[in-house]
């Protein structure tokens, strides 16, 4: 996936299976509109849901440019091996128009319903982090594969030729966080955390430090903002609520406050989400890919041709 400078814009969706048309609609609607990429969330045990990697694969062979997200891969459900054979399947086939989302598992009551080995919080963000090294094993081609980790075994499997795509995880616990700053491209704060809340500062040091500890360079991985708002017609008194959530406001002042979040907090991207947390109205993704995105990425733009 590409993106203009080094900045991602997109929206999240639902995938129940009444909305399939929909979620079409609105994929089609951001690939025309310029927008980098669309996610859908991965929740196998809820029966009115898509599966999620079935939606991304249709929707991205109706679109041209749009690269697809699973907000993230509920990973227990789908073991690590077979996922590396969808993923660079999916990649292949779309162009490199994918991004491999990651979660060690929230809702363990559900997941053990399906009949999946109930993990202690330890062992999921273990099972997390091999998921990932294994599933990178899996790809760009090489040798066969021999992995004996504590959660995933293979033996002699052959890579597929083609690359992984970038990694963005759902971390939320310190584990789980410097797992991300090993061996991961992106996060995605949770509970739609944003640049200036209690969570993100005390969460991305963490990222930064595991990854300084393995050699990485922090700059490298990226952080990738759920954006639940609305939009107004006139400037809201007050673009944020008493507990300092966004809630949104005019066009100018979602162009302001997402500047603001690139240049002075180390944002790099996106996703939009309606107020209520889930995917937003057609008017609303409307003004997010005309209006709101080219104009920060012209503010963006024009602040990197300033000098120092």
């Amino acid at each position: 996936m590409t993106s203009r400078d080094g900045v991602v814009f997109g929206f999240g969706a639902h995938s129940d299976v009444d909305d399939g048309s929909e979620l079409l609609r609105m994929a089609q609607q951001a690939d025309d509109d310029g927008l980098d990429v669309f996610s859908l969330s991965d929740h196998p045990y809820v029966g009115r849901r898509l599966d999620a990697y079935a939606a991304l694969g249709f929707v991205l062979g109706r679109t041209r440019n749009l690269a697809g997200f699973v907000n993230v891969t509920n990973l227990p459900t789908r073991p690590a091996p077979m996922l590396a054979r969808t993923i660079t399947s999916l990649s292949a086939l779309s162009g490199g128009r994918v991004v491999l989302g990651a979660g060690a598992g929230g809702l363990w009551d559900r997941i053990a319903d399906l009949g999946v080995p109930r993990l202690t919080p330890a062992e999921a963000v273990d099972a997390f982090e091999e998921a990932i090294v294994l599933i990178r094993q899996l790809s760009g081609g090489g040798p066969p594969v021999i992995y004996q980790g504590r959660h995933y075994r293979v033996d002699g499997i052959e890579p597929a030729p083609v690359p992984a795509p970038a990694v963005w995880t759902g971390s939320v616990g310190r584990k789980s966080l410097a797992a991300t700053g090993r061996v991961a491209d992106g996060w995605i704060p949770g509970h739609a955390a944003d640049w200036r809340s209690q969570r993100y500062r005390e969460s991305r040091p963490i990222i930064d430090e595991a990854a300084v500890a393995a050699g990485r360079d922090p700059r490298a991985i990226r952080t990738v903002f759920n954006l639940p708002g609305r939009f107004t017609g006139r400037p809201l008194a007050a673009s944020r609520d008493d507990e300092g959530r966004w809630v949104g406001g005019s066009v100018d002042q979602w162009v302001e406050e997402l500047t603001t979040a690139v240049r002075d907090h180390g944002a790099s991207g996106f996703l939009l989400f309606s107020p209520r947390g889930g995917a937003p109205d057609a008017d609303s993704l409307r003004r997010w890919g005309t209006e709101v995105v080219p104009a920060v990425r012209a503010a963006i733009s024009a602040s990197a041709d300033q000098p120092d």
